[in-house]
C-alpha cells in the first residue's frame, strides 16, 4: 500500500492563528487528521474590530504552539509530513507574513515542498473536506471581506460572474450589529436578535436589485440601517431591525442567484447543476435555508462545508495543499505576501453580467 501524503496547513490571514493536517483515505477523499484554531476575539473586543498589528503580534506569539499542537493532535510524526501550505493572500499583510514566513521555514527545516495557497481558494474547496465536490460547480463566497458568484471550472480555474460593488455581505453584517450595539464580532449574533424581531416591521433598500447582472451592493442598506439606528429606543426595536435586515438580504441573495444559475448555465451547460456556498456568512442558518429552497426549485444541488469549517482555518489551506502536492504543482520560498489576490485574475464576465470591476 503506497503511502498517502500528508499535507500541513497553516492560515493567518486575518485574526485567526490556524493549523492543520489532513490525508486521504484510499477512496482519494480527504481526511481532517487535526484542525487547530486560536481565535483573537479578545485582543480586538475593546477596539471593536481587527487591529493588524495586535494580530501579527498574536500570530507571532502562538503559531509555532498552534502548529505543534495540530501536529500532535493528528498522531503523526513531524518527518512524514510531505508539504507545507501556507495562507499568501489576500489578507492584512503584516499578518499575510507571519504564517507564510513561518511555512517557508517550516518547508525548509523538513527539506518538503511548499505550496502558496489562496485563501479565496481555499473557501472554494472546503466542501470537499465533508462531501464530494467535482467540477465544475457554481461558486458563491460570502465571507467578511468578499462576495463574489464564481463559475469553478477546475482547480486554480475561475471566472467571476458577479461581485459586490462596495461592502461584502459580511462587512455589512458586522456593521449592523455595531450600529445596533453588539460587541464585536457581532455580525453572527444579528442571526440570534432576528428570532425575536419582525422581519417586515422595516421596508430596508436593495441596492442594484432589478440591475448589474448578478452583482452586489449593501453600502446603500448599511447607510439605512445607520438612519434608522438614530431612532431606535427600546430592545424590541433592535430586534425588529435585526430581523428587518437579515429578511433584506436573504432577498437580494435569492434574486441575484437565481441570475447567477442563469449565467452560469449558459457558460458552462454542465452535466450536473452543483451550487457551493462558502465562507463564514455560509453559516448563517436563515440563508441557508433559503439558499436549499432556492436550489430545489432550480435543480441545483447544495453543496455546504460543515459550519464548524465556514470561518478562517487551517484544514481548507490543507485541502489546497493537498490538491496542488497530488499535480506536484509547488512553489519558490520567495512567493511573496499578496494583500490583493483574486481568484479571477482576469476578472472575466459574461457579456451584458453588468458593473465590471
Amino acid at each position: 500500500m503506497s503511502k498517502k501524503p500528508l499535507i500541513l496547513g497553516i492560515e493567518s490571514s486575518c485574526d485567526e492563528t490556524a493549523a492543520s493536517i489532513i490525508s486521504e483515505n484510499d477512496q482519494g477523499n480527504p481526511v481532517v487528521l487535526s484542525n487547530i484554531i486560536s481565535s483573537q476575539v479578545d485582543v480586538h473586543k475593546e477596539f471593536g474590530g481587527v487591529v493588524p498589528e495586535l494580530a501579527a503580534r498574536s500570530h507571532l506569539e502562538k503559531i509555532d504552539l498552534i502548529v505543534k499542537k495540530a501536529i500532535e493532535d493528528s498522531g503523526i510524526n513531524i518527518e512524514e509530513i510531505d508539504a507545507v501550505a501556507s495562507t499568501a493572500g489576500p489578507g492584512l499583510i503584516v499578518c499575510l507574513s507571519v504564517g507564510l514566513s513561518f511555512g517557508k521555514a517550516f518547508a525548509v527545516s523538513l527539506n518538503r515542498p511548499f505550496i502558496a495557497v489562496n485563501h479565496l481558494e481555499g473557501h472554494a474547496l472546503s466542501p470537499k473536506l465533508n462531501s464530494e465536490l467535482d467540477y465544475p460547480y457554481l461558486l458563491l463566497l460570502i465571507s467578511g471581506g468578499h462576495s463574489q458568484y464564481l463559475s469553478v471550472k477546475n482547480l486554480s480555474e475561475h471566472i467571476r460572474l458577479g461581485t459586490t460593488i462596495d461592502d461584502a455581505i459580511g462587512e455589512a453584517f458586522d456593521k449592523t450589529a455595531k450600529l445596533l450595539g453588539i460587541e464585536f464580532p457581532g455580525g453572527p449574533k444579528i442571526e440570534i436578535l432576528a428570532k425575536n424581531g419582525d422581519p417586515n416591521k422595516y421596508d430596508l433598500p436593495k441596492p442594484i436589485f432589478n440591475k448589474g447582472g448578478c452583482n452586489l451592493s449593501f453600502a446603500g442598506l448599511k447607510t439605512a440601517i445607520l438612519k434608522i439606528t438614530k431612532q431606535i429606543k427600546t430592545d424590541q426595536e433592535k430586534f425588529d431591525l435585526a430581523a428587518s435586515f437579515q429578511k433584506t438580504v436573504i432577498e437580494i441573495l435569492y434574486k441575484k442567484t437565481k441570475i447567477a444559475f442563469s449565467q452560469f448555465e449558459k457558460q458552462i451547460k454542465p452535466n450536473k447543476k452543483k451550487f457551493v456556498v462558502a465562507g463564514g456568512v455560509a453559516a448563517n442558518r436563515e440563508i441557508r435555508q433559503m439558499l436549499i429552497k432556492l436550489c430545489k426549485e432550480e435543480n441545483y444541488e447544495p453543496i455546504f462545508p460543515p459550519i464548524e469549517l465556514c470561518g478562517d482555518n487551517a484544514a481548507m489551506i490543507a485541502m489546497v495543499g493537498l490538491e496542488k502536492f497530488k499535480s506536484k504543482n509547488f512553489d519558490s520560498l520567495d512567493y511573496p505576501a499578496k494583500p490583493r489576490w483574486p481568484l479571477d485574475e482576469k476578472a472575466k464576465f459574461l457579456k451584458g453580467a453588468g458593473v465590471k470591476l
